[in-house]
């Protein structure tokens, strides 16, 4: 947050710009998405606090009453505290003939607010560092109460941007929708405050780029011009020894599904050749399920129990349906240490990991791992919250010079550096079993390529999540079923390519 208000005060002092004029354009641009989302007839309530959050409710008051909307503006009067900014446009406001302003000093001040009304939350901001009190709480717990819709402007009131805030007891404001400003905040990304965020909006306020130009920056979302600017391009005379051979090790007994799944996501990805390792029992079903992939059987019948050869294997993916026999936990261990090159880790193979957690510090540099929210925990322990197992997250990247990829509904991509990219693309029609083991392929099969593994892993999850979104118009997000998503691969690579010329 130290840096949007950074970049604030660049945009005021380079523009130049005033204070109270870019508060005009960030409100601005509030009213215009409001206006296009409800109607005339819907009664709207717009309650401000005292500082610039409050500001921009009252230009945005200002605004839909000008356009015709019928708004009452409420102001919290808890305070004799108020910013410049909030005094200039609460006159403007009140020179309005159609202005109605109420002041609320109690909750029984509140006016009656209907149920197909709107209330917009312009209370606090992303400054607020303490929970709220005395009548902004109670006003907040109120209005949650209320079947109205909600709109915040920038934050949700009571929330933190950068730390936990969902604390028991905790007063914050449940929108249905959060209109932020430039860039999104850190706790938009996780889902213990997605009852309070709702979905949010991204709105330009033309905040100059160049402050952002030299700095150290931490947090990046990806998005296509991300994809596209990574997306190899291939040459007329290639051939399949140009796109790698990657090697897969997965499926046990009763789970040979997840290897043929994770296979050939990475043959749609795009890898030359793929070689699936597999016990014996495996053999008939994937050289039948998908006969473009090759076969190294296992000695064992029903599990791994023996790397191949590596020689020639230039990305290694271990873990889909692979089952945590003691054998297989000593063949995980000697492949640890029989390989330099980054191996991705997935599903049973971080299960492993997690009972033999010192082997984390021998795995080769630049590896992958990719676990869900559980696996985490049981790799690197419980955190109390988001924010304290994002903090782990990247600690433990740094440490053992790993990426590890954290999927969810925006899955984090944390980088030996200490960054963190999180994805754009998906919806919850890919929480189905093997959409995880789909992702591990698509990683698998970009690293086969030569793509370097923070490349892989950032193009991996947002074409997993761009044909995820493709499998959900033509399927519908409760019909979806994993393999949807790797049909839908060669569709996200044509829109990102086709966005790229």
């Amino acid at each position: 947050m130290e840096m949007i208000r950074e970049a604030d005060a660049y945009t005021i002092q380079n523009e130049p710009i005033s204070p109270v004029d870019l508060m005009e354009r960030a409100a601005l641009q509030c009213f215009k998405w409001i206006r296009k989302r409800i109607n005339r007839y819907q009664p709207v309530y717009i309650i401000c606090g005292p500082g610039n959050n409050g500001g921009d409710g009252l230009v945005v008051a200002r605004l839909l009453a000008a356009d015709g909307f019928m708004v009452k503006t409420l102001i919290l009067r808890f305070t004799d505290n108020y910013s410049e900014d909030f005094t200039i446009n609460l006159k403007r406001l009140e020179s309005m003939r159609n202005g109605s302003i109420l002041n609320i000093s109690t909750v029984n001040d509140l006016p009656e607010i209907e149920p197909h009304g709107v209330v917009i939350d312009a209370v606090f901001g992303s400054g607020l560092s303490k929970p709220l009190q005395g009548l902004p709480k109670q006003i907040i717990e109120f209005i949650n109460k209320l079947n109205a819709l909600k709109i915040a402007v920038d934050i949700p009131s009571g929330l933190f941007a950068d730390a936990h805030s969902a604390s028991s007891g905790a007063a914050i404001f449940k929108a249905h929708h959060t209109l932020t400003f430039q860039f999104p905040k850190l706790a938009f990304f996780f889902a213990e405050n997605e009852p309070y965020v709702g979905k949010w909006h991204v709105l330009p306020i033309g905040l100059m780029s160049q402050y952002l130009e030299g700095k150290a920056l931490k947090y990046f979302t990806i998005d296509k011009k991300d994809a596209r600017a990574i997306l190899h391009s291939r040459s007329r005379f290639a051939h399949k020894g140009h796109f790698g051979h990657a090697l897969l090790v997965a499926g046990g007994y009763g789970k040979i599904g997840a290897a043929v799944l994770s296979a050939k996501a990475a043959l749609r990805a795009g890898a030359g050749l793929v070689t699936a390792r597999l016990p014996k029992s495996g053999y008939p079903v994937m050289q039948t399920a998908v006969p473009e992939v090759m076969v190294s059987i296992d000695e064992n019948e029903w599990f791994f129990s023996r790397h191949p050869d590596l020689s020639a294997y230039n990305a290694i993916g271990i873990g889909p349906g692979l089952g945590t026999a003691k054998e297989t936990e000593q063949a995980v261990k000697q492949l640890i240490q029989n390989t330099t090159i980054p191996i991705l880790f997935d599903a049973d193979a971080l299960n492993i990991l997690s009972e033999n957690k010192t082997w984390i510090s021998f795995i080769p540099p630049f590896s992958i791992l990719t676990p869900h929210p559980k696996e985490f925990e049981r790799l690197f322990g419980k955190q109390a919250n988001d924010f304290e197992r994002h903090k782990r997250q990247i600690e433990i990247s740094v440490l053992h010079r790993i990426y590890i990829v954290l999927k969810g509904a925006n899955t984090c991509i944390s980088t030996p550096e200490g960054k963190c990219f999180f994805n754009t693309t998906g919806n919850p029609g890919m929480a189905t079993g093997g959409s995880g083991d789909v992702l591990t392929g698509i990683i698998l099969g970009l690293l086969a390529q030569g793509y370097h593994p923070q490349e892989a892993t950032i193009l991996g999850v947002y074409l997993h999540g761009m044909a995820g979104d493709m499998a959900a118009i033509a399927s519908s997000q409760e019909a979806m079923i994993a393999g949807d998503i790797t049909e839908n691969l060669g569709r996200a690579y044509r829109k990102i390519r086709k966005s790229k010329r």
